[in-house]
């Protein structure tokens, strides 16, 4: 089943071609509950959209959102109301924070320390985190140290306020919200610029691709270097952990997807991007499949990924091809809907793009590999009791 496109939303400022106007969306993000979306659009701003669309918007191809003067908008969802948050500068990274919203009788550690309880992350051009309350569109933190563009953020997924953040400089830094962005951590060990940060959902590891041929894997516990991932041919990109952190994929301009398991080092596959017509000049598949984006699906059995060939792939885990296409132009990130059954897009023009992904439902296999996974390293699993089969596809080593 090929993605379908369901809504395409475009900036509504004319583009400029000078540099100050940046109209790339550069990133894009769901909320931990799915229910707001973050575009950088371009033009130093980011929207903060209510999720789900409007049915106006799924049902035609093309939506424009119209900026008023730099005004946040009023369109509403409910109680949400769309908010246009003017950063200032070139915004590069986007992240929520994983605190969920509380429900009534609950008691939120984030809200508990005083904290909103759902904030967004802005990373930007001049080296400025800035960290907003996703409810008020009010600007909360403005974190000073990079010293050149923030090109990724990640939150630590377990609820904790504290956020990962990778620079042009070269650097990893780590901030502690609840000490008031106190800065915790610097990590060096790149030589190049930081393009990507993912932290594992069991917060153990943190994972880091620069303009280099090998990703970095820290610990999350006591922030040293674990181990380089060697293997790529290119610049490492791009990367992510799946759900139960038992795998890692990292992506780079040499075309090429490599699945690691992170607490062995060890490459379990490589996903490699051909031209969909066999009849393209195979001289220029290096350049024109260079990746720029790859993500995991919230259950663990399907990756995406864009490319400079113009196409969105969706893989499923267990196959080395992939599964659907999807046309796009000039793709320079994507996410997975938190729950599943779509992905967003951004492009270079500034688009952002709603596709429909596959609907999968875990068999009983998985879901328990998932659950076991979730707390056993490989090691624990490989010291089990039970048979070498078992232990395989618990390893994810039965592709």
């Amino acid at each position: 089943e090929e993605p379908v496109l369901l809504a395409e939303l475009k900036p509504g400022r004319p583009q400029r071609y000078d540099w100050k106007s940046s109209c790339e969306t550069w990133s894009v993000a769901f909320s931990p509950d799915g229910a707001w979306f973050a575009w950088s659009q371009g033009h130093c701003v980011v929207k903060l959209i209510p999720w789900p669309l409007g049915e106006a918007e799924l049902g035609c191809k093309t939506s424009e959102r119209k900026s008023r003067g730099g005004k946040a908008e009023t369109w509403s969802r409910g109680t949400a109301k769309e908010k246009t948050l003017e950063c200032g500068q070139i915004v590069w990274g986007l992240a929520f924070s994983a605190w969920p919203a509380a429900e009534d009788g609950d008691t939120d550690p984030a809200c508990a320390m005083g904290l909103p309880c759902l904030v967004l992350a802005t990373g930007l051009n001049d080296g400025q985190i800035k960290v907003w309350e996703v409810q008020t569109g009010h600007l909360l933190f403005s974190l000073l140290g990079h010293q050149d563009v923030v090109r990724d953020l990640s939150f630590a997924p377990n609820g904790s306020p504290i956020l990962v953040s990778a620079s042009r400089d070269k650097t990893l830094r780590v901030w502690d919200l609840s000490r008031d962005g106190q800065q915790v951590q610097v990590l060096s060990g790149h030589v190049q610029w930081v393009y990507c940060c993912s932290i594992s959902p069991d917060c153990s590891m943190l994972c880091s691709a620069a303009g280099e041929k090998s990703a970095l894997l820290w610990s999350m516990r006591s922030y040293t270097l674990i181990r380089r991932l060697e293997g790529h041919q290119s610049s490492v990109v791009s990367c992510d952990f799946s759900p139960d952190s038992a795998l890692l994929v990292t992506a780079s301009y040499d075309a090429c997807v490599i699945m690691w398991d992170p607490y062995t080092g060890e490459q379990l596959r490589t996903l490699r991007h051909v031209p969909l017509h066999s009849t393209l000049d195979s001289s220029s598949e290096i350049h024109t499949s260079s990746l720029r984006s790859v993500c995991f699906s919230p259950e663990g059995l399907y990756l995406a990924t864009v490319a400079d060939d113009r196409l969105l792939r969706i893989w499923a885990l267990e196959l080395r091809s992939p599964v659907a296409f999807a046309p796009m132009t000039n793709g320079l990130c994507c996410m997975y809907f938190p729950h599943g059954g779509f992905i967003a897009t951004g492009t270079r023009d500034g688009h952002v793009q709603f596709w429909t992904a596959p609907r999968v439902l875990s068999s009983l296999k998985h879901l328990c590999r998932k659950a076991l996974r979730t707390f056993l390293t490989t090691y624990q699993v490989l010291a089990l009791p039970i048979p070498r089969k078992l232990k395989e596809f618990l390893t994810y080593r039965t592709f």
